[in-house]
């Protein structure tokens, strides 16, 4: 239960990012890579594990493993890309795959990988597994497009799996992330938005998407997301916080109305992209309560920031309850 408060009495900083910043650039890679960012990322005993996109000097994107005994430093990289496209056989690969979540299901005793497949069709979601990062199966598209930012729950709700998405339609009044429901991973429905994108000042106006996959905490699903606002200078992509409710994850309990993470360094504010910050991995240590989140800077790097969990949640406790709305059944873009 999220225990009331009166005063937001915000922090100034809730993640802070390493002095080792940036982690990893094409530089580090061992064979030739335009730029490397917006990892997926998880725990295997004692190897971080970073599922990396690779974009090449075409502008296509592959996914490659990168494994450190600490998470921050001597990372040993695939000599190849570990997961790449494979147009021949889903058509939907031919531009690339990109920015991948990964979630540990125990149930099926595997890491379930939601990626962005993108060819002249549009971005649209695909899922594949695997148990140790070095094979791979895939479980093919699962949305249409145009379609991303996806991650799927670590465990079921009743008999069916959920997913976090972020369906785009043409003539929309804002990308909004949404919630879809599965008996399979295969065949996908029940579709509904959890937030909606916010309108006119707020740094989340117009477009928001799921950050790193639903962190489960005894208060409910730590959700970060990224909101994008355009400027004169170009579009800012930020971060804010969310909590859902264990059971009925569609029920928002609280939302942050500031954002809580922005591009400020030289590594987020220049490069492919500017002035971008995104995350697609975190981890929780559960010993030390520390969650290190791994983001891409600017679409050319990747960089580390830190929070304690008992910070973030804390926050989260003031920040406001959306209003109460009764949870309706909707076409995919209503």
């Amino acid at each position: 239960m999220i225990r009331e408060s009166k005063s937001p009495n915000l922090y100034g900083e809730l993640f802070k990012r390493h002095s080792n910043n940036p982690l990893l650039t094409a530089q580090d890679w061992p064979y030739p890579a335009h730029t490397v960012f917006n990892a997926g990322a998880c725990q295997m005993g004692d190897e971080t594990i970073l599922l990396v996109r690779v974009e090449d000097r075409r502008g296509h994107s592959h996914l490659t493993v990168a494994r450190s005994n600490d998470g921050v430093s001597n990372w040993h990289i695939d000599s190849k890309p570990s997961f790449a496209p494979d147009p021949e056989n889903y058509t939907e690969e031919a531009w690339g795959v990109e920015d991948p979540r990964l979630t540990w299901v125990p149930e099926r005793d595997e890491w379930i990988i939601a990626y962005t497949a993108y060819s002249p069709s549009g971005p649209l979601v695909s899922l594949a597994r695997t148990k140790d990062f070095s094979s791979f199966t895939r479980l093919g598209p699962v949305m249409p497009p145009e379609d991303k930012d996806a991650a799927v729950f670590p465990r079921r709700f009743g008999d069916r799996y959920a997913m976090i998405h972020r369906p785009v339609s043409a003539g929309s009044s804002g990308a909004h992330i949404w919630l879809s429901f599965s008996p399979d991973l295969t065949h996908w429905g029940d579709h509904h938005i959890l937030l909606h994108a916010r309108r006119g000042a707020w740094w989340d106006a117009n477009k928001i998407g799921l950050s790193p996959p639903p962190l489960e905490t005894a208060e409910g699903w730590l959700l970060l997301y990224h909101g994008v606002r355009h400027t004169p200078g170009g579009c800012l992509y930020r971060l804010g916080l969310a909590l859902l409710d264990l059971e009925n994850p569609w029920q928002v309990l609280r939302r942050s109305d500031e954002w809580i993470f922005a591009p400020e360094m030289p590594y987020e504010r220049q490069g492919d992209v500017n002035g971008v910050v995104f995350p697609c991995g975190w981890i929780l240590d559960k010993a030390s309560g520390t969650i290190r989140m791994y983001y891409g800077g600017a679409d050319s790097c990747l960089a580390l920031a830190t929070a304690q969990i008992v910070d973030v949640l804390d926050y989260l406790r003031r920040c406001p309850a959306p209003s109460t709305r009764k949870r309706s059944r909707m076409t995919l873009f209503d």
